[in-house]
């Protein structure tokens, strides 16, 4: 699981205190007091897997941020703030912040919360290279791209992710989908051409969805 934490916190010594207590659980902390710097560098470092936000930030509203981070990844964010009123919580909440907490609070909680969302998300989101899915929301994104798929295309493109590096038959595939079960190979043919075109995989020389004569696919990282 990618332990990355982008911390933004202009209070410097609350700063160090949350990034030591995170290194000690493993975590890969980078922190920023400039909201400004933590954008630019969220905008050319998208390898994070959640943001610790305060609001109270110089320059930027930590709110004004949040939708900032939005627009360019579809990350989870804890606000960590002394804005704790409901009023800003529930602010918070209709913009989508994953959980809200409340300063003063123990470092220890925000582990735990961290861990609880990082595990949810990781449930029903897969990244493999260039490609991140929600299986969900059915949504493919491919080097920062959406992909449309039909329900069957989609079906057939989890199977052999979730089987990466391994020869599935077109059998395997059959019955791993909502497929007809009279079904002809050239159909399933069809549907994994459709699938290359989708990704910008070549067919004649596939990147990511190997043919294996006789068998089946292989999609390979």
């Amino acid at each position: 699981m990618n332990r990355k934490v982008l911390l933004i916190e202009d209070d410097l010594q609350m700063q160090s205190l949350i990034s030591d207590y995170l290194k000690d659980y493993h975590f890969d902390c980078t922190s920023f007091a400039n909201p400004k710097d933590a954008l630019d560098e969220f905008s050319k470092n998208q390898d994070f897997s959640i943001v610790i936000l305060d609001l109270m930030l110089p320059t930027m509203d930590g709110f004004d941020l949040f939708k900032k981070l939005k627009q360019i990844k579809d990350i989870p964010i804890i606000i960590s703030s002394a804005r704790g009123d409901i009023g800003n919580k529930i602010h918070g909440f209709e913009l989508g912040v994953d959980d809200y907490l409340a300063k003063p609070y123990e470092p220890r909680e925000l582990v735990l919360r961290i861990e609880y969302i990082l595990k949810k998300y990781s449930t029903k989101k897969i990244e493999v290279g260039a490609f991140e899915i929600n299986k969900e929301n059915r949504e493919v994104i491919v080097d920062n791209f959406p992909v449309e798929f039909t329900k069957i295309e989609f079906e057939i493109f989890i199977f052999l992710i979730e089987n990466l590096n391994k020869i599935s038959s077109r059998e395997q595939i059959l019955h791993a989908t909502s497929l007809d079960p009279n079904t002809k190979n050239r159909t399933i043919d069809m549907h994994i051409s459709n699938i290359r075109y989708k990704i910008g995989d070549d067919s004649k020389n596939p990147k990511y969805i190997k043919s294996v004569w006789g068998v089946g696919y292989k999609f390979v990282s």
